[in-house]
């Protein structure tokens, strides 16, 4: 018998706990079907184990919550919950929040596919830094899943003045602290992930990046960030009416945004 086999198992677990803590992932999802399989896989190949996925079905009218549930029969760390009515994707992550465990959240929309480092790599980044969040490089694929951009680097950080002119953190590349979190909540309003991010920075200041490619962003032909007026049009919401930034100031960020965001579909 080695020595970790005599401590007894309620310390055993926290040392495990200490030493792998535990990360929630929330996974929101609407009419989710045809790619949410890839999705959850990545989850489960992840070379991180210690993880709870939490996957909010926003009474879908497919068949995402039966797919989903072929999932939670094999493995009992996936959770369905499934929402009696369409609250938008605000909403169900925000359910998704009330019920998370670990001292980590992660973010995992439901078409997009985590390399199989992801989690290992931010989590191991994050404690070793004492870091409130992270987020990491990535690649763009289409619908079928083809790689259709370079690599799309990220800076080593990035606050909230930063992120007025451009949010460089794509929703599901991210890994923060629960108690960062704290009481937060997301709003329902266009470009909800940039405005949670920019409340999230007025509490912890900022967050960092991990410029390597841990995770693949699909681009959805009747996406939102696929429709361009409607983004110009919650940029400049966000500006003058959450933020309540001056004209002048609104039209500087709004400028160095819509050329960043040019930039990167150039990539």
């Amino acid at each position: 018998m080695n020595l970790f086999d005599s401590i007894p198992t309620i310390f055993k677990n926290n040392l495990i706990d200490n030493l792998n803590p535990l990360i929630s992932i929330i996974t929101p999802c609407y009419n989710s079907a045809d790619f949410i399989t890839p999705t959850i896989n990545s989850v489960v190949d992840q070379s991180y184990k210690n993880w709870e996925l939490i996957v909010i079905d926003d009474h879908s009218k497919d068949e995402t919550y039966k797919v989903v549930e072929e999932f939670v029969k094999q493995d009992s760390r996936i959770k369905l919950v499934r929402l009696e009515k369409n609250g938008g994707v605000a909403n169900a992550r925000n359910v998704g929040l009330s019920t998370v465990k670990g001292k980590y959240v992660a973010f995992l929309d439901s078409d997009d596919i985590w390399l199989k480092d992801k989690l290992s790599r931010q989590v191991g980044y994050m404690e070793e830094k004492n870091l409130p969040m992270s987020f990491c490089a990535y690649n763009r694929i289409n619908e079928e899943g083809k790689v259709i951009s370079k690599l799309i680097e990220v800076p080593k950080s990035v606050n909230y003045k930063q992120l007025l002119s451009h949010n460089v953190i794509i929703f599901s590349t991210s890994l923060t602290l629960t108690s960062a979190i704290g009481d937060l909540k997301f709003k329902k309003v266009g470009h909800e992930d940039w405005i949670f991010w920019l409340d999230l920075f007025k509490r912890c200041g900022q967050g960092y990046g991990i410029n390597e490619p841990l995770a693949l962003y699909r681009i959805r032909n009747n996406s939102v960030s696929s429709n361009k007026l409607k983004v110009i049009g919650f940029t400049w919401k966000i500006l003058r009416e959450s933020e309540k930034l001056g004209l002048m100031e609104s039209i500087y960020h709004f400028t160095k945004y819509a050329f960043a965001t040019v930039l990167k579909r150039l990539k």
